[in-house]
């Protein structure tokens, strides 16, 4: 993955047990749903004109794979995005954690996250821009918003980060995680609990959850897992990549150039998988 002036930091910490925080900025130049699932997609404003700077934050689901926003900004620069100059994005992850671990507000502050990064000659350059971030993508733990513990908390949080990063002129964003490989009754349970939290907090819902699903019922023999059926491969990883182009940035990922290195054949699946359930989900 080619990028350009990015920068990746790691912060070890402890909770429970060891978790490794890793924090990568990128500074760029210039996809389906079950059946069974019919949640209602949110109905938050939003173009790609106004999506120039996103933060990332998460956990490990992230950050597989040389991190999704990484191949996010590849897919950009690969589009028909009519302007694919100027976009920024930052990624703040910790191994495992769920949405509560995270101190939102930290990241807004001035001369912090974001505030300077490499170039290609692994030169610091310092950034300037009126406000951080346009979009913060949030997502829980793997399986936080179902649990029969955590939901509540879930739910508490959304709303917390939602209102942090309104109140520094950002727009919420919640990223639909995927069942497990051996536990496809996730798809419905995940879709369900994003989709009220979107709803709750006016924010926009990525559907990747949906789009493993319906890449899975059609073509079963493209594995979206790696060996724990929990974290995703790398065609997982541009599967839900071509679902946030589509979803966050309203731009079809078929016929995108990028393509991770997966075959054309693949890679053209994928991107078509990602767009009809983006497709679908915001009809909902």
């Amino acid at each position: 993955m080619q990028t350009i002036g990015r920068k990746t930091q790691s912060i070890s910490s402890s909770a429970a047990l060891l978790a490794i925080a890793s924090l990568a900025a990128l500074t760029l130049g210039g996809c389906a749903s079950t059946d069974a699932v019919k949640p209602a997609a949110t109905a938050a404003s939003n173009t790609p004109e106004q999506t120039k700077a996103v933060l990332w934050v998460g956990n490990s689901f992230f950050y597989y794979n040389n991190s999704m926003h990484g191949h996010v900004g590849q897919l950009i620069r690969g589009s028909a995005m009519p302007d694919k100059t100027g976009h920024r994005a930052v990624s703040a992850t910790i191994s495992g954690s769920g949405i509560n671990w995270h101190d939102v507000e930290a990241h807004f502050k001035p001369g912090g996250v974001g505030s300077y990064s490499f170039n290609s000659k692994n030169e610091v350059v310092f950034n300037t821009f009126t406000k951080p971030f346009d979009v913060v993508m949030m997502m829980d733990c793997s399986q936080c918003p179902i649990h029969p513990t955590l939901r509540s908390v879930f739910y508490e949080h959304a709303k917390k980060n939602s209102d942090i990063a309104r109140k520094h002129g950002a727009r919420p964003a919640f990223f639909m995680s995927w069942a497990y490989a051996d536990a496809p009754e996730m798809t419905e349970q995940l879709a369900t609990e994003y989709t009220n939290a979107g709803r709750a907090n006016n924010a926009l819902v990525v559907p990747a959850g949906l789009a493993f699903a319906r890449s899975i019922k059609e073509r079963p023999d493209l594995n979206l897992y790696i060996a724990d059926k929990r974290h995703p491969s790398l065609a997982g990883t541009y599967l839900a990549a071509c679902t946030v182009l589509a979803s966050l940035y309203k731009t079809n990922p078929e016929g995108n150039t990028y393509t991770a290195g997966l075959d054309a054949a693949t890679a053209k699946f994928l991107q078509t998988v990602a767009w009809q359930t983006a497709q679908e989900y915001a009809k909902r």
